[in-house]
């Protein structure tokens, strides 16, 4: 980890959703990240007012480069300019990357669940795509929950990465607010039964990432825990307030 202060530039952006928007930065130094890591954000107002926020790696690039996926906050001192400012060929303050608890490293072989309310599919995003470049064995699978289709964050690689026969990641998703038109279930926010029926076993002896809001981890877990899965293989990260339970 790297704890001074970079000058990343905003190399590439493109929007995910209406509400969320991928930077690719390039930061001079940087060798490369971990699956699962997260970096600072620092912006610096006109007055000297500073501002940081810490965002999740979405990619798993080697090198120099690395995306972050930034969902707009209403109310956000940072994020509705990264979101709805900044542009490419402009440059931002970087600290990072930071963490190595929450981390997927490819030479895994464990079977993997990934577990994302919302915006917290981010760094599992950043695990899928490492577990896809090292054609992994790991048998790696997602559980998506999200208030509906339009607010699915890459949606079109999730399913390209599901049809890749050298390392397929199983996708299912629980659509808390709408459904896509024919979906089998209802709209309704995630269950201990629909968990359950979703992920992998307790025979398995899975590792879990779970990432979302505060409420939505800490009922997950403790649904996981219930099961009978071992608590120290259930890795989370949390973010905001206490948000909707699941």
């Amino acid at each position: 980890m790297s704890t001074a202060w970079r000058v990343a530039e905003v190399v590439a952006a493109r929007f995910e959703t209406p509400t969320a928007r991928t930077l690719r930065l390039r930061i001079p130094g940087l060798s490369g990240h971990l699956a699962g890591q997260h970096v600072d954000i620092r912006l610096t107002a006109p007055d000297g007012y500073q501002a940081v926020r810490s965002y999740s790696i979405a990619s798993a690039l080697p090198g120099d480069e690395l995306e972050l996926t930034v969902e707009e906050l209403a109310d956000g001192e940072v994020s509705p300019y990264l979101v709805r400012g900044v542009t490419t060929g402009e440059q931002l303050e970087v600290r990072g990357p930071v963490g190595g608890w929450f981390v997927w490293r490819p030479g895994e072989q464990t079977p993997i669940q990934l577990i994302a309310g919302g915006s917290g599919v981010v760094p599992l995003m950043s695990m899928a795509r490492a577990h896809a470049a090292a054609a992994s064995a790991a048998p790696f699978r997602l559980l998506y929950s999200v208030r509906s289709p339009e607010a699915v964050y890459y949606r079109d690689e999730l399913a390209m990465l599901a049809r890749d026969t050298a390392a397929p990641l199983s996708v299912h998703y629980v659509y808390t607010r709408e459904t896509p038109p024919d979906w089998p279930v209802d709209a309704g926010r995630l269950t201990a039964e629909a968990l359950a029926a979703a992920t992998l076993p307790v025979t398995a002896t899975p590792t879990f990432y779970l990432c979302g809001a505060t409420a939505f981890v800490e009922t997950v877990s403790g649904w996981l825990v219930d099961a009978g899965h071992d608590p120290a293989r259930i890795r989370t990260e949390r973010y905001g307030g206490i948000g909707a339970a699941a």
